[in-house]
């Protein structure tokens, strides 16, 4: 269920292009708290998108069927392009992590997809966090929530 997830929503914002053409986001990767131990990490480009699998509860429906609302986080990664003040003559840059946002949001709503018994439907946006206090990289958050249907398979060893 977490791979088919990951990999569909990858799918869906490696389509989003910038003014030239190319892609708009340019890192994506699961979420391991990478802004907090930035000089550990791996240098990435930014924008980047991380994603975290919030706890699913699942439901047995009968037989080897489950399903679950499961939550979804994006850790969407920016830098820093200067204030947003009035006036600024930063502020159409520094104001550009806000169409980001947005297109995201539109890019991923109703993502569905499936995979053998796994599928995953009804994606929707259901909160999102604007950071506030940041250095030179600016972390938003947007959560989402799926339906989730899988069919188990028991293998007997």
């Amino acid at each position: 269920m977490r791979k088919l997830i990951y990999l569909s929503l990858i799918d869906r914002l490696k389509r989003l292009t910038d003014e030239a053409g190319q892609p708009a986001l340019r890192h994506f990767d699961l979420w391991n708290e990478q802004v907090e131990f930035i000089e550990q990490e791996e240098p990435f480009d930014t924008p980047a998108v991380f994603v975290e699998f919030r706890p699913v509860r699942w439901t047995t429906l009968g037989g080897l069927a489950q399903q679950a609302d499961v939550d979804i986080r994006l850790h969407i990664v920016t830098r820093w392009k200067g204030s947003a003040k009035d006036g600024s003559i930063f502020q159409t840059d520094a104001l550009e992590r806000f169409d980001m946002l947005d297109r995201i949001d539109n890019a991923l709503f109703n993502l569905q997809g499936a995979d053998g018994g796994t599928s995953f439907c009804m994606f929707r946006r259901t909160g999102s966090s604007t950071n506030h206090n940041h250095d030179e990289l600016v972390e938003d958050i947007a959560d989402y929530a799926c339906r989730v249907h899988e069919q188990l398979t028991i293998h007997n060893e």
